[in-house]
């Protein structure tokens, strides 16, 4: 039932939203250079890889500088991937990867191999299902680059602090996920989005 929602869900919001993708992508190219999406390696269900899009919201090669966007005013980010990603249309592209089965609209959000490799046993759990576009944890640290941002060191802070705090958050949601919880979070996150 969770993959027959994901797929009806996924097409239908790409079908509404397709004038909204043409305009983002435009937008997008004429605003900086480099492509219009951007593609990262993130660890999926079972530990599998698959590349995640994103409209690219950040300067080419910014990922040199680090993969975490410590607060809105990274120099990294575009003046259109400002706006993007405070209202996180830059996410919108998942859609297409919840149609081919990489992730579902609801689930524990997928990590780059790099910090998947400092799950514990128990933390590994959260790959044991889809990962998401959207879930508790994205809700409770709906601007978690900005608390980056006011941290001495946010490398640090992201993996001793936040990282543990999300996936413990992830693994309440592995133990007690149901369709009617799926559809809740997806309609606090879009109120969510609209408070932003």
């Amino acid at each position: 039932m969770k993959r027959m929602f994901d797929i009806l869900f996924a097409m239908v919001m790409l079908l509404l939203f397709s004038p909204l993708f043409c305009a983002l992508a435009i937008w997008v190219s004429l605003d900086s250079r480099g492509g219009v999406f951007f593609g990262q390696e993130r660890v999926g269900l079972d530990g599998k890889p698959f590349k995640l899009w994103k409209f690219r919201t950040m300067k080419p090669h910014a990922e040199r500088g680090g993969q975490l966007t410590v607060g809105s005013s990274d120099s990294r980010i575009t003046r259109a991937g400002y706006f993007l990603r405070k209202f996180k249309v830059d996410e919108l592209p998942q859609l297409w990867n919840v149609v081919l089965g990489d992730m579902s609209v609801v689930g524990p959000r997928p990590e780059v191999p790099r910090y998947v490799a400092m799950y514990s046993t128990e933390q590994r759990k959260v790959l044991s299902i889809r990962p998401g576009i959207t879930d508790y944890a994205s809700l409770r640290y709906f601007e978690e680059s900005d608390l980056l941002a006011k941290a001495a060191n946010p490398e640090e802070t992201y993996i001793t602090q936040i990282m543990p705090a999300k996936l413990a958050l992830n693994l309440e949601y592995v133990s007690k996920h149901s369709f009617v919880g799926d559809v809740a979070i997806i309609v606090k996150t879009g109120l969510r989005i609209l408070k932003a």
